[in-house]
């Protein structure tokens, strides 16, 4: 593993970041620290960057170590210390230097084309802290720490043998269709057995969200997670718009799909247990058994894709970047946490052998690739690109993979694979329209009842969800929005999904005409970080930032081509 040399002394490199009595002294010096021209707040600003990416690998460290290991309770403990005895001290610290910052006299007279993006930022931050608000944060990531060990501890017996939800994921591509419904049965019923601890605790969220909202001046937790967010870019109206157009575009081409499949299968209706088989009736695609064979393909699939892109994939092999396989007691979904003192990128994810499993690590591997590029960097805020960006250098990448997927199948599985991902994209855009129009309403009527939530989810269902049939099963359709961890741990983190997803497809596009032309796009627009704001990032990977509903039946409209390209 390569390292970059810090642009920065302050920080010993032996520092115990976890403590606050070590962090303390450290932060004060930097409040106290005269500032006599531009050149002692551009130091200032890397001094602090040293000391905030420091702190930021300790939680990443407690954070990897919790999720990846639910039932340890030192973990667990040492993560709530942190979260409980550092993290409210650092943000009146934190606001304190944001201050100092925007309002130095010596700040008008940094490089606008350098400093804009960070002062920006900064400003908002200032204009949202309230003291009132620091301990209400606090405890929003208790409760959203008590979600995750609540699904850490999800399996099922199943046929006689404990499984991981993700492992039951298998039998859900299984041929024979009974198997298929009891396995996702089992897993329903599994979820439902703590459906009551967790409307518990998203009860709790939404109270602290809305107190959290309005202690900051704003009517709603809506209008200021937006703020939050630094959406400078589009409006909660633009976002409404991409649900409509998402409704128009995408709907319909997933239905079509839909009613295709249930042909296919034979089947008048299509049930939830059908969409994952293979409607032809093919073994399911298992293009790895662990997660050793996982790693290999996928370094040879991308020093074939691009030998630069193939040796930062194997920095990350050996040592301590990689977790992958599902185990009982680890956090459900997949991450790719960037340890930002010593630029070095964690994937954990819950591998059980499915082609989901090749794509969430192709995936991963992306946003590792946006942490390497921009690591030469100086300034922390700048390593952390907008994430409506930041989602396309990990999304482009299972698209511009798809010639390359010969690492793992023969030829006839390969083009199964691609049709695989390219039907999804039909059904992905819907349900981020389903997630994100779920968190407006929310968070726009925070006073509503468990029933009107329950209505207002299935009316979503209704509205953007797969044609099949819920007859008998509506428990179970109302409760699944408890799946999606983003609406517990990251409130509005899910429309830029959507928003890179489009980004996605006009980086796949430029690759399909000239894939050297789209990598080295990729790699300019990467290295930027998030040095500029969000419309440039795109601009410089040559993307319109453009989520319209034309833009989207243009790409759609590429992805029908793919389709009608590829054997059923």
């Amino acid at each position: 593993m390569t390292s970059v040399a810090p642009a920065s002394d302050f920080v010993p490199a032996d520092l115990d970041a976890t403590k606050w009595e070590n962090l303390q002294p450290l932060y004060e010096q930097l409040l106290n620290r005269e500032l006599h021209c531009e050149n002692c707040l551009q130091r200032l600003l890397l001094d602090r960057s040293e000391l905030d990416a420091t702190v930021s690998e300790a939680m990443a460290n407690l954070y990897i170590a919790m999720t990846c290991h639910t039932e340890d309770e030192s973990a667990q403990q040492a993560y709530l210390d942190f979260v409980e005895h550092v993290e409210p001290k650092l943000k009146p610290v934190a606001f304190q230097l944001d201050r100092r910052i925007v309002e130095s006299p010596h700040a008008a007279k940094l490089d606008p084309a350098r400093y804009e993006v960070l002062l920006r930022d900064l400003q908002v931050n200032v204009e949202l802290f309230r003291e009132e608000n620091v301990p209400l944060q606090t405890e929003e990531s208790k409760l959203g720490q008590q979600y995750d060990q609540i699904c850490g501890a999800m399996t099922v017996e199943f046929r006689g043998e404990e499984k991981t939800m993700p492992q039951m994921a298998l039998y859900l591509e299984e041929n024979d269709r009974p198997t298929r419904e009891e396995a996702w049965r089992a897993m329903a019923d599994r979820r439902l057995a703590d459906r009551e601890r967790i409307e518990d605790i998203f009860d709790s969220l939404i109270k602290l969200r809305h107190e959290i909202a309005r202690n900051a001046g704003f009517e709603n937790y809506r209008d200021y997670a937006f703020r939050a967010m630094h959406r400078f870019d589009y409006t909660p109206a633009d976002c409404q718009a991409f649900h409509q157009a998402i409704e128009k575009v995408c709907v319909p081409v997933h239905h079509e799909l839909n009613r295709q499949r249930a042909e296919t299968l034979g089947v008048d209706t299509l049930r939830p247990w059908d969409l994952a088989v293979d409607p032809k009736g093919r073994d399911p695609l298992r293009p790895f058994e662990n997660s050793e064979e996982l790693v290999e393909g996928t370094s040879k699939l991308f020093h074939r894709m691009d030998e630069e892109l193939g040796g930062l994939f194997d920095r990350l092999r050996g040592g301590d970047c990689l977790d992958l396989e599902t185990r009982k007691g680890k956090a459900p979904g997949g991450y790719q946490y960037q340890r930002d003192r010593s630029r070095k990128p964690f994937i954990f994810m819950n591998a059980a052998g499915l082609h989901r499993d090749l794509e969430t690590m192709v995936h991963e591997a992306g946003h590792a690739f946006h942490s390497m590029f921009s690591e030469h960097e100086p300034l922390l805020h700048y390593r952390e690109a907008p994430i409506e960006f930041a989602e396309v250098a990990s999304m482009s990448m299972e698209l511009i993979a798809f010639p390359y997927l010969d690492a793992f199948y023969k030829e006839d599985d390969t083009a199964r694979a691609k049709r695989t991902q390219l039907e999804q994209l039909s059904m992905i855009l819907p349900w981020i329209a389903t997630i994100d129009a779920f968190q407006h309403w929310i968070y726009t009527n925070p006073g509503h009842s468990r029933d009107e939530r329950e209505q207002y989810w299935v009316d979503l269902m209704s509205r953007f969800g797969a044609d099949v049939s819920w007859d008998g099963l509506e428990p179970y359709r109302a409760a699944l929005w408890q799946k999606q961890g983003h609406l517990f741990d990251v409130p509005f983190y899910y429309i830029e999904y959507g928003i890179a997803q489009l980004g996605a497809l006009q980086l796949w596009r430029q690759a399909r005409r000239d894939e050297r032309a789209a990598l080295q796009n990729y790699k300019k627009a990467m290295t930027l970080g998030g040095s500029r704001p969000l419309p440039e990032l795109f601009e410089t990977a040559e993307l319109r930032f453009d989520f319209s509903t034309d833009m989207m039946s243009t790409l759609m409209d590429e992805v029908r081509s793919e389709l009608a390209a590829l054997p059923q």
